[in-house]
């Protein structure tokens, strides 16, 4: 039961605070350590399959740290002695509510996207290119406002699973601790997990380890969104039938079933080729049964929002009455 009011009271900071950049958060750690080792293990002159097992000893270092460093946090905390046992229990609940807190995303990428949307209606091109290449992988220099949109629609899509419903998923199954070595596992993939040259080698186990433990988050991000456009009054019927067809559609076997809903839902064409790193990569359409395909617009990023936060109060709910039944 402390594990739930731990994630509720984590869900609700993130619902008030978002995530101020000058504030400590456990991902800026977790990336500056990823920064350290890639640039030490990750050497041009190392051959693949020795990049390879560097891969794998980063992502032990880092996931193994993380889980680690909160379980040794909770154990030192238990060890105060000058307080009574109650003063100790309210401090690790409120630690343990921080921690919840820092793994979920969804004002932070409401906020984010709200940027993007006032500099595109303000007509400012290149601060909104500038603003979305903060929140997407790909190269996003010659973007256009078309391009600019639905790049960061189908950000908030992803990000409905990878930043909001996987974390409540783990943070229930395991408390904190698995919560943010899951925060690890996500922010190893974003930063190495790349398929080119560069990262190929050294991120193949970040990568395939991030598809292992999203795939029952992203399936169940499916439902959660379906449901969303149905309680929001969108097009719930073309959102299945998309949702269906083209949830692989996608090279992550996990980010097309949360971009294939969203792309029903506004009738609208997603995916498709895309610069990254001055590389194209050639990425399959999604919503290619979408009837006259409409041009995605600010109105579309603030409905994928509105989507963001109904599917998360909506899996909130869902995955918290089964861990209560679990717990029970």
């Amino acid at each position: 039961m402390q594990i739930v009011s731990m994630v509720l009271c984590g869900f609700v900071l993130d619902a008030i605070l978002g995530d101020p950049p000058t504030w400590p958060h456990p991902v800026k750690l977790m990336g500056k350590l990823i920064a350290i080792l890639t640039k030490v293990l990750n050497r041009p002159t190392y051959t693949h399959g020795l990049k390879k097992c560097f891969g794998l000893i980063i992502w032990i270092i880092v996931v193994g740290g993380s889980f680690a460093a909160v379980l040794l946090i909770f154990w030192a905390i238990s060890l105060i002695t000058f307080v009574p046992v109650q003063a100790v229990s309210a401090i690790q609940f409120i630690v343990g509510a921080y921690l919840c807190y820092t793994c979920l995303s969804i004002k932070g990428l409401a906020v984010e996207s709200h940027k993007i949307m006032a500099s595109l209606n303000a007509g400012d091109l290149d601060k909104a290119r500038y603003q979305v290449g903060m929140i997407v992988g790909r190269d996003t220099q010659s973007l256009s406002a078309d391009q600019i949109c639905k790049a960061t629609i189908e950000t908030i899509a992803e990000n409905t699973s990878d930043g909001v419903i996987a974390p409540l998923f783990y943070l229930l199954l395991g408390g904190p601790a698995l919560g943010i070595a899951y925060k690890a596992v996500n922010t190893l993939d974003s930063m190495i997990g790349y398929k080119n040259e560069k990262y190929g080698d050294i991120g193949m186990v970040s990568a395939r380890i991030d598809d292992v433990v999203g795939f029952i988050p992203a399936r169940l991000t499916w439902l959660f969104l379906l449901a969303a456009c149905a309680l929001l009054g969108y097009d719930s019927k073309l959102a299945y039938s998309v949702g269906i067809h083209d949830r692989k559609n996608h090279r992550s076997p996990n980010s097309g079933f949360s971009e294939s809903v969203v792309a029903g839902a506004l009738k609208l064409k997603l995916g498709g080729p895309h610069y990254y790193f001055g590389e194209l990569v050639n990425k399959p359409y999604i919503g290619t049964i979408v009837p006259d395909p409409e041009e995605a617009t600010v109105g579309k990023i603030e409905e994928t929002i509105h989507m963001l936060y109904a599917a998360a109060i909506i899996g909130l709910l869902a995955i918290t009455s089964l861990a209560l039944i679990f717990y029970a």
